[in-house]
Parts: C-alpha cells; sequence; structure tokens
C-alpha cells in the first residue's frame, strides 16, 4: 500500500521518510499537513526551488556552525538576531558542532554555477545547510532562509504559541545580474543617517546589492566637503514648508533657513562601512551641469548668471517651466557654467574627496535636465563655442561632460551619468544610467556602454501607484503590474554591457521615511525580481500571491508599504452621446467592486460593478471599495465627479 500511495501522489520519497512523515503526523496533529499546504513565497522568486515531504522544528537551542574567520559575521549575526527576537530561542556559534542546527559553508572549490553571490538551501528534517562560494552567496541564503519562517519570524517582539516548523526544500539560487540597484534622493528632502541604515536594512531583504544615493541637488547639498564650508553652511539649509512641493509660495527673506541638512565625511564612512557589512555598494551621485541651484546659492561665481548672487536654496517653489517639454525654461539660472574654469577647479576637489570616501568603482554625475536657455545668451558659452568648435548647445553639455569625466578617471573611478549625456557626443568610455526610456540604454549597450537600466515606464518609484484621489500627486502612474514588466535585458540589445538595474525614488512627495516605505514596497518587490529573477519564472499571479504573504511579514516588521494593488484602476471615457461612462479595473483577481453615488459608504450589500458606469444625474461623489469573499480589503476611495469630468476632457 505504501508504494501504490507513493506512485498515486507522485511524491519521490523513500519508505523510510514516508514513515516517517506518518509518525511526525501522529505526534503533532495536523501540523505537518499545515505546512504542506502553506505557501512558500521568496521574493525574488529563487532560480530553483523544490519542495519536499516533511519539515524542519526550529530546536530550542539553536547551533549554527561556521568556519572561524571566514567572513561570515553577518549572516551569523544576522540569523541570530532575527531568530532570537521573534521566537525566544538560545543561538550559539560553534565552529564545530555534533548536531549543528544550520550550517553555513564556504565551497572549497568554486562552483561556477552560483558566481559570487549565488547559494544553495537545503531544508531537511533534522538541519539546514547553506552554501555557497563567497560571503555574500551565504548571507542571501540566509535571507531566502528567513523568508520559509513563519511569517511571525519579522516580528519585534517574543510571539508565542508559533510552531516554528520550516518546509524542507532545496533551492539553488543565482542573480541575472550583478548591478541590483535602489537610487534614494536624499537631496530633495534630508534623511537622516539612521534612515539610510533602514533603508539598506530593507533593500538588503530583497537581495539588491546597490545604493544610490542622490546628494546634491537644487534643494540641498549633502555631503561635507573640506576646503567647500558654504556647501553645507548654506547649500545644505532651505525654508522647511508643506504641501505639494513645485507649488509652494517663495520664502520670504525673513522665514528661517533651518530645514535640511548634510553627512559628514565621519557620517559616510560609517553609511560605507554599513553598507559593505550588508554586501551593498553606495554609488554617490553629484548631479551637475543642471539641478546644481545649492551650489550656486552657496558659491554664485560659478553661475554665468551674475544675478546668481541673489540666488536661494530652493524650498519647492517653482523654478522651472515643463509647459515646452525637455529640456526645460529655468526661471532662474540653476546649472554650473561649463565656460568657466572655476567650475573644473570646484568639481576636482569635490570628486577627489567624493572618491577617497567611496570605494565603489563609479561615480554618477548626473547631466540630466540641464536648462539651455541662460547658456544660449551667455558672452562666455559664445566664446567657450567659438574656441572649441561646438556648434550646439548639446555640444555644450558634452564638451562639459567629457572634462568632468577626465576629472573621475584622474582619481582613480570610472564616469557615470544620466542618459543625456548621450546627447552631444560620449566619451568612449562614459557609463549611462537610461531612465527616459528603454531605448537610450539600448542605444548606448549596442554602441559598447556600460548601461544601468532604470527607465521612467518600469522603475520610478516616486510615481503615484494608484489612483490620484489616493496618493500625493505626481505627474504621472506607475502601477505594480506594469513594474513587473520590467525586463533590464530586453531583445535586441548587446546584453553583455548591461551590466545592471534600478528603480529610482526621487522624494520632492515625500516629505518622511514611512512614505519613503510606502513608494517603495511592493513595487520595490517586483524591481528586485526583474534584476535577480529567470525571465522565464516571472509569472504575475504567482507573484501577487508571495507579494501578500510578504504584506504580512511588512506589518509585523512594521514597514510601511502599498495596499493600491487592491484599489481598481479607474478609467473615464465619454459615449457617443457624450455621457460620461467610468470604467473599474481591479489589478489583481478574485476582487469584487461595490460602488455608490448617494454619498453613502458602500459595502458587500451595495451595487456590484459588473460594467462601465454612467453617472446619476444630480450626483456629486462616487465611493468605491473593493471585497474578497466578505472581507473588505482596499480602501475606500472617494472620487468627486466634477474631477472625474475633467479627466474626460
Amino acid at each position: 500500500m505504501k508504494n501504490l500511495f507513493l506512485i498515486v501522489s507522485c511524491c519521490v520519497l523513500t519508505i523510510n521518510t514516508f514513515a516517517q512523515n506518518i509518525v511526525t503526523e501522529t505526534e503533532s496533529g495536523d501540523s505537518e499537513t499545515t505546512i504542506s499546504q502553506t505557501p512558500i513565497a521568496i521574493i525574488p522568486e529563487p532560480v530553483s526551488l523544490m519542495k519536499k515531504a516533511g519539515s524542519f522544528t526550529l530546536p530550542e537551542n539553536v547551533i549554527i556552525q561556521a568556519l572561524k574567520g571566514a567572513d561570515l559575521k553577518q549572516s551569523i549575526d544576522f540569523l541570530s538576531s532575527r531568530i532570537t527576537v521573534a521566537t525566544g530561542k538560545f543561538v550559539s556559534t560553534l565552529n564545530n558542532a555534533a548536531h549543528p542546527t544550520i550550517k553555513l559553508i564556504l565551497n572549497s572549490q568554486i562552483d561556477p554555477q552560483l558566481g559570487s553571490e549565488g547559494y544553495k538551501l537545503n531544508v531537511n528534517p533534522t538541519q539546514i545547510v547553506i552554501t555557497a562560494n563567497k560571503p555574500a552567496g551565504i548571507f542571501y541564503g540566509a535571507q531566502s532562509l528567513i523568508q520559509l519562517f513563519p511569517v511571525e519570524i519579522e516580528s519585534k517582539e517574543l510571539v508565542n504559541d508559533v510552531k516554528w516548523k520550516l518546509p524542507c526544500v532545496d533551492v539553488v539560487d543565482y542573480p541575472k545580474l550583478g548591478w541590483r540597484g535602489l537610487m534614494f534622493d536624499v537631496a530633495r528632502h534630508f534623511f537622516t543617517k539612521e534612515e539610510v541604515k533602514h533603508f539598506i536594512d530593507d533593500m538588503v531583504r530583497y537581495k539588491f546589492n546597490l545604493l544610490h544615493l542622490h546628494l546634491a541637488d537644487d534643494e540641498g547639498w549633502r555631503i561635507e566637503i573640506k576646503g567647500l564650508p558654504k556647501l553645507t553652511e548654506v547649500g545644505a539649509w532651505s525654508v522647511k514648508k508643506t504641501g505639494t512641493f513645485g507649488d509652494f509660495i517663495p520664502p520670504t527673506a525673513d522665514e528661517p533657513r533651518t530645514y535640511g541638512g548634510f553627512y559628514t565625511q565621519e557620517d559616510i564612512k560609517e553609511l560605507v562601512q554599513y553598507a559593505q557589512e550588508r554586501f551593498v555598494n553606495i554609488l554617490p551621485e553629484i548631479d551637475v551641469p543642471g539641478h546644481s541651484l545649492a551650489v550656486i546659492a552657496s558659491y554664485p561665481d560659478l553661475s554665468c548668471t551674475p544675478e546668481a548672487v541673489n540666488y536661494k536654496v530652493r524650498s519647492g517653489e517653482k523654478i522651472m517651466d515643463w509647459s515646452r517639454g525637455a529640456p526645460p525654461i529655468a526661471l532662474v539660472d540653476n546649472t554650473l557654467c561649463p565656460a568657466n574654469e572655476k567650475v573644473y577647479s570646484f568639481l576636482d576637489t569635490v570628486i577627489t574627496q567624493v572618491a577617497q570616501l567611496f570605494p565603489f568603482e563609479y561615480i554618477h554625475m548626473g547631466g540630466d535636465e540641464a536648462s539651455h536657455n541662460f547658456w544660449e545668451k551667455n558672452e562666455q558659452v559664445k566664446q567657450l563655442m567659438l574656441r572649441e568648435g561646438l556648434k550646439t548647445i548639446p555640444q555644450v553639455q558634452a564638451y562639459f561632460e567629457k572634462r568632468v569625466e577626465q576629472i573621475v578617471i584622474a582619481k582613480g573611478k570610472k564616469f557615470m551619468g544620466w542618459d543625456e549625456i548621450l546627447d552631444g557626443g560620449i566619451s568612449p568610455t562614459a557609463a549611462v544610467m537610461s531612465w527616459r526610456g528603454m531605448k537610450y540604454g539600448i542605444q548606448a549597450a549596442n554602441d559598447k556602454h556600460n548601461v544601468v537600466m532604470s527607465p521612467t515606464e518600469f522603475a520610478y518609484l516616486d510615481y503615484m501607484q494608484a489612483d490620484v484621489s489616493t496618493e500625493p500627486k505626481v505627474y504621472a502612474s506607475l502601477r505594480l503590474n506594469k513594474v513587473y514588466q520590467f525586463n533590464p535585458v530586453p531583445t535586441g540589445v548587446n546584453a553583455q554591457y548591461i551590466i545592471g538595474g534600478q528603480a529610482n525614488l526621487w522624494t520632492e512627495q515625500v516629505y518622511n521615511f514611512r512614505q519613503v516605505e510606502y513608494m517603495l514596497w511592493p513595487r520595490a518587490f517586483a524591481i528586485s525580481e526583474s534584476i535577480w529573477s529567470p525571465i522565464e519564472k516571472k509569472n504575475w499571479t504567482n507573484f501577487v500571491d508571495r507579494t501578500e504573504q510578504h504584506f504580512k511579514r511588512l506589518d509585523l516588521a512594521e514597514v510601511k508599504y502599498s495596499p493600491a494593488i487592491y484599489d481598481p484602476i479607474i478609467t473615464v471615457k465619454r459615449s457617443a452621446d457624450k455621457q460620461l461612462l467610468i470604467e473599474l479595473t481591479p489589478e489583481v483577481d478574485n476582487l469584487e467592486i461595490y460602488y455608490s453615488f448617494d454619498n453613502s459608504t458602500p459595502d458587500r450589500f451595495y451595487p456590484k460593478y459588473t460594467s462601465a458606469l454612467q453617472v446619476p444625474k444630480d450626483a456629486s461623489l462616487l465611493k468605491i471599495i473593493t471585497y474578497r469573499g466578505k472581507q473588505p480589503i482596499g480602501r475606500l476611495i472617494s472620487v468627486p465627479v466634477a474631477d472625474l469630468q475633467k479627466r474626460a476632457r
């Protein structure tokens, strides 16, 4: 009968293993059944995961075995802390134990399949084993291991009455791309050193290994530079404003400039070390020649414009006119002067110190959205064009970028810029971060430039992720489903030059760290899977199921996230007879949408959405809520009919 059972159930179990499972079932009731039914929800999806029969039960005394001096301290500390806090178990570390609970093994012979960041994770009924070629692989294996635990492992305090069981699995996993980044804009609003550490802790859960710090912009200069004290005395501070960034009334002269901050060089060293211990590189960005108002307010002689002596660090007032598209028309000259030799001396000082502080091989020098209107009428720039044989303003910027690249190279670093650096001609050695779309990255890679893909249509996490009625208003939207479609290595590209992919979080409308989390998660889940997992492993329905499991984890970890996947997509059209038609489309399956036009709050006993809605003649407000079965799952959304009318214009 045992053999017949094995054949019918298609299990790859031995009779002994099957018998062992029966004993376990008898001893622990339905625990094995519960484990077998609990979905495995690792993000990003591993290259290979085989679920086996049986489960592992965490003992009262947990022994982690690892070779002394093998650079595994971070992985050991991570596992020890996470297990101890939530489970209350006693965790110890031994170099050589008779019966270790968790074994961390660095391969004595390199496994070429795993590379430097891959790992193998084996969970069987008696032991957990993580093997890798390098310590980074052990660390990522530990991240996956924690995701196999019951969700309560994420708790910041002891959780009682949990059966600490894990499913038995064999995992083989390694990343698709070596550069797996998140950009954190700390210039628009300053975020503290501790908040940056928190950001790093959150990103490594999902196997990101590159933190791009946007350190300078019109709203603030965030890094101490010795010998240039005004950068932080003046350039790091603005007037505190609350509301919608970009629409603020210009500050008066007497309003205090006390909002902001900066990182000392000791802070930077601390952050770099903190990141390195977690196998994260930090890419510094100093954005020039545009986005430089904080620099110019500090040192006006770096501008082409005499009026710069009156400029102040931006506090969120309008300084650019985007009505004609890119490049924008600058209302104040926020660009460094490409014809001023002082600019290159200034940048030499800055880049020298940045290069010393950040060990990562690249320095990002911006290059995006530089306005041209002040350059076009400037006599110094005209003389530069005549002297250097430059025919167009994009060529002027290309001249600037090439000179800056030579400074970067002289400091032993590699130069990277936003894809605008392609416009006027680019040095053969420059690397490109493609943000205006995939096409610029494809062009650059096919021209044999190293490329990091971070296109707006998939990877801009400052964009709204739900209906505008629920979000701080930004000029574009990017829902989770679209993010999940990101493929950083598209067909038709020279793949060897795609060194990575990343998502960018600009913070104009992000005033605090809780909102940082809300904008990142769960969209950064989708990015992590796009840059780590094989493309053939990506499956939207499966990803949503795993995301919902991780919502429970984020709740317990007290990490904020967006529930936007439960909000319907609201599309407004007009019928042939000009009547307003409202379509409500769920982003995920198994949701039902209920609505009202009578100003009351709908529940599942209200009208259910089945087809496009026509607005009753005198209605002024549409309210929407989604349910899964009998439980409300989405947010209550209220949209004035007047706003819907505007959307249909």
